[in-house]
C-alpha cells in the first residue's frame, strides 16, 4: 500500500500527452507487419527497427528476423531497413546483392541526410551533433558524401581544430534534447564566424513535444517514470530532463522494473513514453502501481499529434 497516503486514498496518476509511438514509428512498424502480409515470412530487418524489445519481439514472433548486418541476408530475401537509416554503403551493398528493399527510414532522420548533403554541395564543412556509436549518427555520417565531424558536448565544440573563419554548418540528431542542442549550436555561433544549420525547431516534432510534456509533468508530481528501452535515446533524454529539473526520474521497460521503494514518499506519479515505447507497456507500468494500491489515472492536456508518413509504394499498390 501506499504508506503516505491516509487511508482510503489513492494514488495520483498524471499520464503526458502526448507520450509513445511516434509518425515515424508507426510507419516502420507497419512496414514489416505490411512486408509480412504480403510476401509472408520470413521478412529480414537490418537492425532493431525501433528501439524497443517488446515491438521487436512481437515482430519476430510474425516472421520478421532481425540482423545486424546484410550478410546474414539470404539471396532476394525481403529487407527492410530501421527507423534510424543506413549509409549510403548499406543501400549499395543491398543493391549489389539485388535484395528488395523496403526503406523504413523516418521521414525526419531523412531530411536530415538531406540538409547534410546541402550544406556539403555548398563547399561548408560539416558538423553532425549527436551521441557516438548511435544507429541514426552512423547512418547520417554515411549519407553524406564527405567528411563529417560529430560533436556530442560544448567541450568537444571547443575541441574542433578547424579555423575559425572556415565555412560550417550543422545538423543534429532527431532525438536529442532539444536544450542540449540549443547549448552546442551557441558555442558553435561562438566559435565559427560563417556558419549555417537548422533552427532548434528542425529537430523532429515528436523529440520536442514529449520534452515539453515531461516538463508540464513535472510541475505536477513526485516522481517520473519513462517508459522506455535502455537503448532508447529519446526515451532517455525524457528521464534526463525529469532529473534536470528536480524531480526523480526512472527509466523502466515496463511494470515488471518498477521499484516500490521509489514510490514510498510520493503523493503523484508521471508517467511518460519513449518515442518507440508502446502504450500496452504504459498499461503494463500503471497496473504495476495498481497492485501496489488504488491509483486515480489522469492524462495531462497536451499538444495533439495528427502526423501520418506514406508508407513505401510497394506495400500500398493494390
Amino acid at each position: 500500500m501506499w504508506c503516505n497516503l491516509r487511508n482510503g486514498s489513492s494514488m495520483q496518476v498524471y499520464l503526458a500527452q502526448p507520450r509513445g509511438f511516434c509518425a515515424g514509428v508507426v510507419r516502420a512498424i507497419e512496414i514489416v507487419e505490411r512486408a509480412l502480409e504480403k510476401y509472408g515470412p520470413p521478412v529480414y530487418v537490418r537492425h532493431e527497427i525501433v528501439h524497443n524489445k517488446y515491438v521487436v519481439e512481437s515482430l519476430k514472433n510474425k516472421g520478421a528476423i532481425f540482423v545486424e548486418d546484410l550478410s546474414e541476408v539470404p539471396p532476394l530475401a525481403v529487407t527492410v531497413f530501421s527507423a534510424h537509416g543506413v549509409a549510403r554503403s548499406v543501400e549499395e551493398e543491398a543493391a549489389a546483392r539485388n535484395l528488395p528493399v523496403l526503406n523504413a527510414t523516418c521521414p525526419l532522420v531523412t531530411k536530415v541526410h538531406n540538409q547534410g548533403k546541402r550544406y556539403v554541395s555548398k563547399g561548408r564543412s560539416l558538423i553532425l551533433i549527436g551521441h557516438a556509436g548511435h544507429p541514426e549518427v552512423e547512418g547520417t555520417m554515411g549519407q553524406v558524401p564527405g567528411p563529417v565531424l560529430l560533436v556530442q558536448n560544448v567541450d568537444e565544440v571547443a575541441a574542433l581544430t578547424l579555423p575559425k573563419d572556415t565555412p560550417v554548418a550543422y545538423i543534429t540528431q532527431t532525438t536529442l534534447s532539444v536544450d542540449d542542442t540549443r547549448d552546442i549550436i551557441a558555442a558553435l555561433h561562438a566559435r565559427f564566424t560563417d556558419i549555417q544549420g537548422p533552427d532548434t525547431r528542425d529537430i523532429c516534432y515528436a523529440t520536442q513535444n514529449r520534452q515539453s510534456a515531461v516538463r508540464d509533468l513535472s510541475k505536477l508530481v513526485d516522481v517520473i517514470l519513462v517508459v522506455g528501452a535502455a537503448n532508447s535515446s529519446n526515451s532517455n533524454r525524457l528521464r534526463e530532463i525529469g532529473t534536470e529539473v528536480g524531480v526523480p526520474s526512472y527509466l523502466i521497460a515496463d511494470g515488471s522494473e518498477l521499484n516500490a521503494e521509489w514510490l514510498k514518499d510520493a503523493k503523484a506519479v508521471g508517467i511518460t513514453a519513449g518515442a518507440s515505447a508502446p502504450e500496452v507497456l504504459v498499461d503494463d507500468v500503471i497496473e504495476a502501481l495498481r497492485r501496489i494500491g488504488p491509483v486515480t489515472v489522469s492524462v495531462l492536456p497536451g499538444r495533439e499529434e495528427n502526423i501520418e508518413f506514406r508508407l513505401p509504394a510497394e506495400l500500398t499498390a493494390g
